[in-house]
């Protein structure tokens, strides 16, 4: 079956204390499935396209329960490839409140996606009959062996006739700036839709603008890219935040509502950005996909877990300007 979307990359079990709790005062977790890639796959997914997952899993329950969590949400994992070596990553949510900011701790060395290589994945027939692939800066930082997929898969995407998309994502805890920056370069070249924040731009490729708008126009022109989509989030507090984003193409910025939102569990909302946007491109438009992005990780905000549990109609009520009365 031909896919719309193609995703790359790792996901994670994550465990969360309940009620605000401390990691140390923890008597149970809560249990959830994300990962970049597949947090946006799940996004499409639920925007009505046919996606597709591309991971390395090891082959005992806790794989077995990430790709059951991926179908669930409507996303295929037919390409994944199974391992009986290594493991799956975990990762610890620790959710704060102003003062003190919501923190993550990762347990994820020697996951099982760090060692898949290049020659594994069969992107041609994975690629076949599809319209984008979508990965994430996280995905290239996991390992050497990963980054050389990473860049095997965007090159094969572009030789398919895919339109690709790059989210920075930049991970301290992965790797460095220069690690970083080297490798993100290079892959640009083979990248047609950059997603990122300001302060990643200049973290990896050390691009400093006056504005967000200087910022995306001096990052397309380096690299020769045809869009550059930027986040902008203000967070006067943990639990609420402004949350908007701009759009470079040609020269041109364009921009969107600026959404205030109270938090339930931010993380993914980047992630929803991104099936948002590539929903609209889809469909042609980037002024319309810039609008749909936001208003679908403005949505992404108000829900647990790292999916993006949104209906299109649900976006489409939120672009109308839906208020806040109980449905019924």
């Amino acid at each position: 079956m031909p896919f719309d979307v193609v995703t790359f990359g790792e996901a994670m079990i994550r465990l969360s204390p309940p009620n605000f709790l401390r990691l140390e005062q923890a008597r149970s977790l809560d249990l959830r499935v994300g990962g970049a890639e597949l947090n946006t796959a799940a996004g499409l997914a639920r925007l009505g396209h046919a996606t597709a997952w591309v991971s390395r899993l090891t082959d005992n329950a806790l794989g077995r329960l990430v790709a059951n969590h991926a179908r669930e949400a409507g996303v295929s994992t037919e390409h994944v490839v199974w391992t009986g070596d290594d493991r799956v990553g975990l990762y610890f949510l620790e959710f704060g409140a102003a003062p003190r900011a919501s923190s993550v701790l990762y347990d994820r060395k020697n996951a099982a996606i760090a060692g898949l290589q290049p020659g594994t994945v069969p992107w041609a027939r994975v690629f076949a009959g599809a319209k984008w692939f979508h990965v994430t800066g996280i995905t290239p930082g996991l390992s050497e062996a990963a980054a050389k997929v990473t860049q095997e898969a965007l090159i094969a995407a572009k030789a398919a006739g895919l339109r690709t998309s790059v989210d920075l994502n930049y991970r301290v805890k992965l790797w460095t700036p220069e690690q970083a920056g080297k490798c993100m370069s290079e892959l640009m070249a083979h990248t047609d839709v950059l997603i990122t924040t300001e302060e990643d731009i200049e973290r990896v490729f050390g691009i400093k603008g006056k504005s967000y708008e200087e910022s995306a126009e001096l990052t397309a022109k380096r690299f020769s890219l045809k869009i550059i989509a930027i986040t902008v989030r203000e967070n006067p507090l943990v639990w609420k935040n402004s949350w908007t984003a701009i759009a470079y193409q040609n020269g041109e910025i364009l921009r969107t509502k600026t959404y205030e939102v109270e938090i339930v569990d931010r993380l993914g909302a980047g992630d929803s950005f991104a099936a948002g946007l590539i929903h609209g491109l889809l469909e042609g438009d980037l002024q319309r996909a810039l609008d749909f992005g936001v208003a679908a990780s403005a949505l992404k905000h108000t829900i647990p877990g790292d999916f993006a549990w949104i209906t299109r109609d649900e976006v489409e009520a939120m672009l109308k300007g839906g208020g806040l009365r109980i449905s019924r």
